[in-house]
This record gives structure tokens, C-alpha cells and sequence, in this order.
């Protein structure tokens, strides 16, 4: 196993970033380990060791944009992986895809469907509507499923596939259910949340954490966090918990909202957005 230090490693993730196609097949022909072994790093997060391949997705953000020729960078290197690791190419092009249809990157360099059609052609398998929904990517979550991934009642909620709604919220559980509501409260979706909350879902608790989605709020704090009081409002009116401390910062939905109406990388209408919110939930507790 390199280590991602490693010079060889660094000319082959440099040509990645340059859009050096020869040079990295070049790099390859020298060192096909570049593309068999996992490359050793010290991250425990989302791309511990990774194969050279994950490169392509630029996620997580290292140069924040993609060469032109990216979708033919990441045909040559498919191309070597699949002929010199076999063994581990099905695992390879799937996280890859994972990478890519969760990436703000290929999303805002206008490449990310062409690359989710690429990787679905050369063998991954479709399945990262749910991981595209969790990262703000709606219209790679629409293309996954048109490609094969299987149409749950969360993606058919934030998708608005109101046609499949009633239908999958008959057949859900009530953990899909209360995963199905967190989608909908951190796309703001204020209809959607309503139409849920119809069928009966409590709207307390956190999804699972196999559920594809973000298992360390409620929907509540999703719903502030989208900066729809609307949908804030008819959380609150269902009964979600005003006091509940998500999972990482233990903060309640109220804190978080103090902490969005003050974060400068929010414009001056999302600040007022939030700080409506915050008013509001303040109101609650004191009703309360």
C-alpha cells in the first residue's frame, strides 16, 4: 500500500486534478499499483484510504473544480482498473459514483450526470439517489432513479413523484416514514411535510443510521435549517420536540436556528429567514 505522499502518488493525483491523461497512463503502465491497491492516509472519515480512482469526484474538495476532459480522465482510468484489478473494480466504480452524485463539485462544474452515466455504463450499480438527496443534489437523485436506483418513499417525497407517494407510505415503516419527513423538512418542502405528518408519522426521533440520510437531527432541525418557517410551523404544530439536542453540536433547534441567522455565509434574507425562525421557536417554548 502507498502512502498518498508518496511521489508517484502525488504525480498521479496531479495529473488527475491537470487533466493529464497520457501522463497518468504513463504513471499507470510504470506502477500498476497505482490503480490495484488502496493508497494509505490518515483520514478515518468518508475517504479513508482511498483507491486512486475516487480521485476524479473531487470529493472530498481538494482543487474545488474539474478539468474539461474530466469524463475522459476518468474513462482511461476505468478502463485500467477494470483490466488490472478485477477483484476490486465492481467495489472501485461504485464508491466512485457515491463520490460524484454526492460531490457539490461535478454538480457545479456541470459534469455530474455525464459522470453518474459514465461510471452506471462501465458497471456501477445506480444505487446514490438517497446519498445525492443528503447532499442537496435533487436533480442527481432524479437521474439515479431514472437510471435503475430503487424509488423509496424519501427520494419520492423530495422528487415530489406524488403519483408514488400514497402507495410507498402504505407499504413504509415507520422509520422510512420518519427518514421520508427529515427529507422533506431539509428540502424546506412544506406540502411534502404536510402530506406526511397525514399518514400519522411522529415527528420525533432521528433516522437510523442505514438510512442513507443524516442521522444526527430531527426533522425539526432539518426544517430550520432549510429556513422554511412554514414548514418549521407545521412541525411544531405536530407535536416535534422544541428541546431535542441533535447528535454532534447538541444543539436544540432553536440554537441552531441563533447560529444560522449568524452565520456570515448566509445572505442578509437568509438571516432574516432564520431569525424569524429562531423568534418563532422562542415564542413556542414560552407557550409551552
Amino acid at each position: 500500500m502507498r502512502d498518498i505522499a508518496d511521489i508517484i502518488v502525488q504525480q498521479a493525483i496531479t495529473a488527475i486534478d491537470s487533466g493529464k491523461t497520457a501522463e497518468l497512463m504513463e504513471l499507470i503502465d510504470l506502477h500498476p499499483d497505482l490503480v490495484v491497491d488502496r493508497l494509505q492516509n490518515n483520514d478515518d472519515g468518508y475517504f479513508k484510504n482511498p483507491y486512486l480512482l475516487w480521485f476524479v469526484a473531487d470529493n472530498p474538495i481538494r482543487t474545488d473544480q474539474l478539468r474539461h476532459n474530466i469524463l475522459d480522465v476518468t474513462r482511461s482510468l476505468l478502463q485500467v482498473a477494470k483490466n488490472k484489478a478485477p477483484d476490486t473494480y465492481k467495489y472501485q466504480v461504485d464508491y466512485t459514483l457515491s463520490l460524484v452524485a454526492s460531490g457539490r463539485v461535478p454538480r457545479d462544474c456541470g459534469v455530474q450526470i455525464a459522470m453518474i452515466d459514465l461510471l452506471i455504463d462501465a458497471g456501477a450499480s445506480p444505487n446514490a439517489a438517497m446519498v445525492a438527496l443528503a447532499n442537496g443534489n435533487l436533480d442527481a437523485a432524479q437521474h439515479l432513479v431514472d437510471r435503475g436506483d430503487n424509488l423509496t418513499l424519501a427520494i419520492a417525497v423530495c422528487l415530489e413523484g406524488k403519483d408514488d407517494i400514497n402507495h410507498l407510505a402504505a407499504l413504509a415503516s415507520e422509520d422510512e416514514k420518519l427518514t421520508a419527513l427529515a427529507t422533506a423538512a431539509f428540502y424546506g418542502k412544506a406540502n411534502m411535510v404536510r402530506r406526511l405528518l397525514e399518514t400519522g408519522v411522529n415527528p420525533n426521533g432521528f433516522p437510523k443510521d442505514n438510512s442513507g440520510f443524516h442521522s444526527h437531527a430531527t426533522p425539526l432541525h432539518q426544517a430550520v435549517s432549510s429556513g422554511s418557517l412554514d414548514t418549521v410551523k407545521l412541525l411544531v404544530e405536530a407535536g416535534a420536540s422544541l428541546y431535542a439536542a441533535d447528535k454532534i453540536y447538541n444543539g436544540t433547534p432553536q440554537g441552531w436556528a441563533a447560529y444560522l441567522q449568524s452565520d456570515d455565509s448566509n445572505d442578509e434574507s437568509g438571516k432574516r429567514n432564520f431569525g424569524l425562525i429562531k423568534k418563532f421557536l422562542y415564542t413556542s417554548e414560552e407557550a409551552h
